[in-house]
């Protein structure tokens, strides 16, 4: 069954969301970008809050694909305690230098999951890459938020082979980016394990505005409907 993750970016978020059948409480700040950064002390404060309820990710920030900057960057989110570290995977930069750099952290248990983004054209081989990483699951997102929805880049087959080929190579498997509650039908038809909202939860659909329960409610509604 697919699961819903609400994308909040402080603790009152945290707490509005977890009233509702969300599965992944995923933390990140997004008016600093596609992934923007969540500081520290506010992601220690959320995952004290939930106590374990939910399982809780959070994102490193838009950074370049240096492999030191990204394992800095990965290693300072693993003390926080959270379930899984979104790494977003940028145009440019070393991208196999930074797989590299990371495998250590997965064969030790950090789970990561690699965040590919629609808009990019990302390359669907460097998924075998991801898992002989040791990376726990991947994510295909949008970074300009300003292009539409993910299903307004991508096609439908296009999102099933990504579907796919994660299922293939044993990795959990997230849709996102600018998704609607009218995207959610097919998207769930696909069978990916997560469908990832922000914007579509929020005040007039603008992804930096504050949260709209009746949206947060419709959505987990449409996504749980057998």
């Amino acid at each position: 069954m697919t699961g819903m993750l609400a994308s909040i970016t402080n603790l009152q978020e945290a707490l509005q969301v977890l009233k509702y059948d969300v599965d992944i409480i995923d933390l990140k700040d997004p008016a600093q970008g596609a992934l923007g950064d969540l500081e520290i002390e506010s992601i220690k404060t959320i995952v004290q809050a939930i106590k374990g309820q939910r399982r809780i990710s959070a994102t490193i920030g838009d950074l370049p694909m240096h492999p030191q900057t990204i394992l800095s960057a990965v290693l300072a989110k693993a003390e926080t305690d959270v379930d899984f570290i979104k790494i977003g995977f940028f145009p440019g930069g070393d991208w196999h230098g930074t797989l590299d750099a990371l495998a250590d952290l997965g064969d030790s248990g950090t789970r990561m999951i690699a965040v590919l983004f629609a808009d990019t054209q990302p390359e669907l081989g460097l998924l075998n890459k991801i898992k002989s990483a040791q990376f726990r699951g991947v994510m295909l997102d949008t970074m300009d938020k300003q292009k539409g929805s993910l299903t307004d880049l991508m096609p439908q087959k296009a999102l099933q082979n990504f579907v796919e080929q994660a299922a293939a190579n044993h990795l959990i498997c997230g849709l996102a980016g600018s998704l609607r509650l009218a995207d959610i039908p097919a998207l769930k038809s696909l069978k990916p394990d997560y469908l990832g909202f922000r914007g579509a939860l929020c005040s007039q659909q603008k992804r930096t505005a504050e949260l709209d329960e009746p949206a947060i409610k419709a959505i987990c509604s449409l996504i749980k409907k057998v």
